[in-house]
């Protein structure tokens, strides 16, 4: 029988750890399926350019994985059973309950709105395409000098209060942020930032704490009122709920526990990646939600699962940052070099040449979906062990890996 692969939710680390898997193993002795609600391939570091009335290149999953042999299940999840080893699913021709052997959980992040009174009700996100689509709408009918607010000095908020700014320069831009404009960046991160922000005519409200969100306006912690036509929120991400409602071991905030080769900590035949996972980096920190930090998850948990299937060595590659890429409309950006633990360091690329760079980025994200390994990969056939001979050889190879990290 073939070992049984799932695979839910295909952004960034979902998509690349399915691809990654058909690469390494043979298709004869697995069945790897991917399930996601769309057909396309959504690049969410790019919401911010559709949200300002860009158009998108349309990446179609059927394209993206055509002879690969990995099954596009369109569907949405609405349960996991980790002790079954079972996953529901819906569409439109109703309920249905899959069988895995091994699971890769990749659900991934949606907007969080901190429990803010008004903001479900009143703020635009672009966590997804919905989002993204609806704030384009909305600000579509704006007419010249009404007030958008953008909520979160982060680096989303960066991105979509510039790109609004510079594609809607007819607009009253502000953001307002918890803490300083850009305050944990080097110093020349911050003045190029800041010269930005000046240039494009964006109001920032620092220190600011927004604790309430109106049809017209937001107010902060001191009582300010901000008038906004349009408030967009942008204070992070949470994790899909599926996993909190399940047995697997997760964290108050419901991400899923691993080990270093993203296995889960109570359940080995699930791993978990991207936002959805707790993954400890340098430091001993936890890895921060984004693309950087979830890709190589990807590549880890497909790399272990096929060592484990196929007796091969287990992956011992160290999760690090080396920049933050943030794009300042079309025409600037900002490179942040960090430490491997994501401090910012004094060097910093600054602007025609940085937005570049991230492009380049942008690009390279997308592209490395539809092409999970750079170097050619020889296919691995499954090892077929009694289950005891397995864990066995399972618990001998993490030590080695251990005594040699």
């Amino acid at each position: 029988m073939q070992h049984r692969i799932i695979v839910l939710g295909a952004g960034y680390t979902g998509a690349i750890a399915a691809g990654r898997l058909a690469k390494r193993l043979h298709r004869e002795d697995v069945a790897i399926t991917l399930v996601n609600a769309e057909p396309d391939f959504v690049e969410r570091v790019r919401m911010h350019q559709l949200a300002t009335g860009q158009d998108l290149r349309p990446r179609p999953f059927s394209e993206m994985f055509a002879d690969t042999g990995v099954v596009l299940r369109l569907a949405r999840v609405t349960g996991v059973d980790a002790d079954r080893r079972t996953v529901a699913v819906s569409d439109a021709s109703g309920t249905e309950e899959l069988e895995y052997d091994t699971l890769v959980y990749a659900l991934g992040s949606g907007w969080n709105d901190q429990a803010v009174p008004g903001t479900s009700e009143h703020a635009h996100e672009i966590a997804g395409r919905p989002g993204a689509l609806r704030l384009r709408e909305r600000l579509a009918r704006l007419d010249a000098g009404q007030p958008v607010v953008v909520v979160g000095g982060g680096l989303t908020g960066l991105e979509v209060a510039t790109e609004i700014a510079e594609a809607r320069p007819d607009l009253d831009v502000a953001l307002t942020a918890r803490g300083g404009l850009g305050d944990w960046l080097s110093p020349k991160g911050r003045r190029h930032l800041r010269k930005v922000f000046d240039r494009l005519g964006i109001t920032v409200h620092e220190h600011a704490a927004v604790t309430a969100v109106e049809a017209d306006r937001v107010t902060t912690a001191d009582g300010t009122s901000v008038p906004a036509a349009v408030t967009v929120w942008t204070t992070g991400f949470a994790v899909h709920p599926i996993a909190g409602a399940t047995t697997l071991e997760v964290t108050g905030t419901g991400r899923i526990v691993v080990d270093r080769t993203m296995r889960s900590v109570s359940h080995p035949d699930v791993y978990a990646i991207g936002d959805a996972a707790l993954v400890v980096g340098p430091g001993d920190k936890p890895l921060r939600m984004s693309c950087a930090s979830g890709v190589p998850t990807a590549w880890q948990a497909a790399d272990a699962i096929a060592a484990r299937l196929t007796g091969g060595k287990l992956p011992n590659v160290p999760l690090r940052y080396f920049n933050q890429c943030i794009s300042l409309g079309r025409r600037e950006g900002l490179i942040q070099y960090v430490t491997a633990d994501d401090r910012a360091v004094r060097a910093a690329l600054t602007g025609r040449l940085a937005a570049v760079y991230k492009e380049l980025v942008c690009k390279g994200a997308a592209w490395g979906v539809a092409n999970p390994t750079v170097l050619p990969t020889r296919r691995r056939r499954v090892v077929r062990q009694p289950a005891q001979a397995v864990a066995t050889a399972e618990t001998t190879a993490e030590a080695t890996a251990e005594a040699t990290a």
